[in-house]
């Protein structure tokens, strides 16, 4: 089995993924518990997001440390600098990026998430899906969950909703 690169996100109404200042703290236990992301979670091989996302949720795991596996850190930063040791600091081309994510992954999904990383993944053609959780809140400003001016459209087929749950396939 090989496998798929998933964008997973939770996103407020108005299409945000963090408040002004970069906060999360809204997009937490709002949700009812989801098979989707359940589904997620059993799927995920190896997870790769920003150093954004490290220095909002800190040494905190992904999805509250019920998943244990691989933690790639995309940075511009020096990788050696790693303020997170469990975690492993990436940076370079998108493209080797994710071929080395989906390698650590061995076999499952390799998850997308925060704001440039996964943006940079679906410029460059390598999304496979999109997994969104639509909070119900709106939040007025702050970080988009999807902002790329210059690119041509990204068409989406709907696979499957769950109350405000959704995921997509990139059509390629």
């Amino acid at each position: 089995m090989t496998g798929k690169v998933v964008w997973h996100m939770t996103m407020s109404l108005d299409g945000f993924i963090g408040d002004r200042d970069d906060k999360l703290d809204w997009s937490f236990g709002v949700n009812e518990p989801s098979e989707l992301a359940a589904e997620v979670i059993r799927t995920t091989g190896a997870f790769l997001c920003g150093g954004r996302l490290v220095d909002a949720v800190g040494e905190n795991r992904p999805y509250g440390g019920v998943w244990t596996g691989p933690v790639l850190v995309y940075t511009h930063k020096d990788p050696a600098t790693n303020p997170v040791p469990e975690f492993t600091y990436v940076s370079g081309d998108i493209r080797d990026v994710i071929a080395n994510g989906l390698q650590a992954a061995d076999g499952k999904n390799l998850v997308v998430t925060g704001g440039a990383a996964p943006r940079l993944t679906l410029d460059a053609g390598l999304v496979d899906e999109i997994v969104l959780h639509i909070v119900p809140i709106l939040l007025g400003e702050g970080v988009r969950f999807y902002d790329s001016p210059g690119v041509e459209p990204t068409n989406l087929k709907v696979l499957t909703t769950e109350g405000t749950n959704f995921r997509f396939e990139v059509i390629k």
